[in-house]
């Protein structure tokens, strides 16, 4: 559709490969006649680096796109995050969660690790154990009270290009992280605030993210903000099947020039000749 506000929002903790150039390419054509902005996603202070920040701008700039300036970078708008987490908490939605990930396992069983059963962890402990933890001032993390939320909004859809109406089913994610013990924010959250804060209309990214929007869009009734249509593309793999991936070694598009590739070459190879 003309005049489609994108974005591209690659996280820095590594060199881009063919996966992020098919997204960035989808992103880019999806906002023609629009804008297109780039986003850094950088809240991860462990694992993003700013040696890998200005890679992703010099790679995509070599693929030949041009992005909205300035950039948005999140590590620089804590605020924002900070100011939705307020306006849950006063709303009754938020707890703090003190079980190590052991507790949790010990609580939950081992799915316990990717978050998505867990819930009303501050309900585990005795409440003399967790009201003592609680006064020691230890890093913790936020936890949205998810039936509570869901009870607060009532159903809700989104709307995906390729798959058409969705009903959220927020609830398969059980309690989900809004803000980490060594981040005052998450993915969850920040991406939530960032798409409405920079007017983005069309989200587009790869179907690993597909049933996380059934928590953005619960997060978007809950905070007032506007809800983008989405694109979720298929991710692509390798020889093998393996999905491109950073924590793969897919080769990065760095190593492709070094080897002699083009953008052109590039370009169609991932089907997006010009």
């Amino acid at each position: 559709m003309p005049g489609e506000v994108t974005r591209f929002a690659p996280s820095p903790t590594g060199l881009l490969h063919l996966g992020h150039a098919y997204s960035a390419f989808d992103a880019a054509d999806a906002a023609a006649g629009g804008r297109f902005l780039l986003r850094i996603e950088d809240i991860d202070r462990t694992r993003c680096k700013p040696e890998f920040a200005a890679a992703i701008e010099q790679d995509l700039a070599w693929l030949g796109l041009d992005w909205e300036r300035p950039v948005r970078r999140q590590s620089e708008h804590l605020a924002d995050y900070q100011t939705a987490l307020s306006d849950l908490d006063a709303m009754g939605l938020l707890y703090p969660c003190v079980l190590s990930r052991k507790e949790l396992a010990a609580a939950f069983g081992p799915d316990s690790d990717d978050l998505t059963v867990v819930t009303d962890t501050d309900r585990v402990l005795d409440p003399e154990l967790y009201a003592e933890r609680l006064a020691s001032g230890q890093p913790r993390a936020l936890r949205l009270r998810m039936a509570r939320a869901i009870a607060r909004t009532g159903p809700l859809t989104w709307t995906d290009d390729r798959h058409g109406v969705r009903t959220a089913r927020p609830e398969r994610h059980g309690d989900v992280v809004l803000a980490r013990k060594e981040t005052p924010t998450s993915y969850h959250l920040s991406v939530t605030v960032d798409d409405a804060l920079q007017g983005i209309t069309l989200v587009t990214r790869g179907m690993d993210l597909f049933e996380s929007t059934d928590v953005h869009r619960l997060l978007q009734a809950l905070l007032g903000l506007p809800t983008p249509r989405y694109r979720h593309h298929d991710l692509l793999v390798d020889g093998t099947g393996t999905r491109l991936a950073k924590s793969h070694n897919s080769p990065s598009l760095r190593s492709l020039r070094d080897g002699g590739a083009t953008p052109e070459a590039i370009r169609r190879k991932l089907g997006w000749a010009a």
